[in-house]
């Protein structure tokens, strides 16, 4: 998570920040090749907020709220961020301030999607076993999570950023231990909504799925374990790197641009615009104010202010 240190260098700086030691995921970025793919990752990452936004607006026009699109919006934005940081990294190779920052926006854009799925998780879940799903211990089971992927990423980007401005040994190996509990525990957040979806299939249901938002439920199904499994990927491949540290002069074929730029970028271009061509915000839409079992199927209904992230979300 940290910048690469240029070919040939054998010390860090004189003074902090320092550059690391062990390769890098996607190494020193270069004008050539990085520029050119940067730039067209860009392109479809605004055309991945103005879809989004637009999306957003025309349904809150309508009294549609789906707070995902918006969501997704800013998670397009974010990327665009760290693609600009890491374009800049490229022309200004010795700038270890921008090179943070990069690294720090890379690193946090994709939480975003994380929690955009377990909403979804959560939503599914309320739909097969209405009367688990809306218990209160349920409600603060999934709260918790939300809390703790923000938590994670404090960890991750204080420890990096620390990382940056010691050469004490032991307390690299720290932060080095922070960054491999926070990005596995990410992981495990990226791969939940698979076994959770399964399970909530699996396990014998006492009424008949409460179904919410346009479209069959079977695609609903479809789409949240099909961007799960990516991002569950990308996750996955990001902390292996991580618990395979390797000498920057002597880089692995993971720590290749190629490899960089396809889990961290091209994996999520395509969660967004699957979503977005899909129409989630049709599918996964529940109507304003459910916050009790029949909400979601209409069999009752509750005007009132949203009272649950769920419901915040919807």
């Amino acid at each position: 998570m940290a910048s690469d240190a240029p070919k040939g260098a054998q010390a860090p700086p004189s003074g902090p920040p320092y550059l690391p030691q062990t390769a890098q995921s996607g190494g020193l970025p270069t004008p050539i090749p990085d520029d050119p793919i940067i730039a067209v990752l860009l392109l479809f990452f605004v055309g991945g907020a103005v879809t989004n936004m637009t999306i957003f607006q025309l349904n809150r026009r309508r009294d549609h709220k789906f707070i995902p699109s918006a969501l997704l919006f800013g998670f397009c934005m974010a990327r665009i961020v760290a693609l600009s940081m890491r374009m800049a990294w490229a022309s200004h190779p010795t700038n270890i301030n921008v090179a943070i920052a990069a690294n720090i926006f890379t690193a946090a854009g994709v939480l975003l999607l994380f929690v955009i799925n377990i909403v979804f998780t959560q939503r599914i879940v309320r739909a097969y076993h209405p009367t688990f799903g809306w218990h209160r211990a349920t409600h603060w089971t999934f709260l918790a999570l939300y809390f703790s992927i923000i938590a994670s990423l404090i960890m991750v980007i204080t420890s990096t950023v620390h990382s940056f401005f010691t050469l004490d040994l032991d307390a690299r190996q720290k932060d080095r231990d922070v960054q491999l509990f926070a990005g596995t525990y990410l992981a495990v957040m990226a791969f939940l909504p698979i076994p959770v979806v399964i399970l909530a299939i699996l396990f014998p249901r006492q009424n008949a799925i409460e179904k919410f938002g346009r479209g069959p439920f079977r695609h609903k199904l479809m789409l949240l374990l099909f961007t799960a499994t990516l991002l569950s990927f990308g996750a996955g491949f990001r902390i292996g790197v991580n618990f395979a540290p390797r000498p920057a002069s002597d880089p692995a074929w993971y720590h290749h641009k190629a490899a960089f730029y396809t889990v961290n970028f091209v994996i999520e271009l395509i969660v967004v615009y699957t979503y977005a061509i899909s129409r989630f915000d049709q599918r996964f839409h529940i109507p304003n104010g459910s916050s009790a079992p029949g909400h979601y199927s209409g069999a009752v209904r509750k005007n009132s202010d949203d009272q649950h992230l769920d419901s915040a979300a919807n």
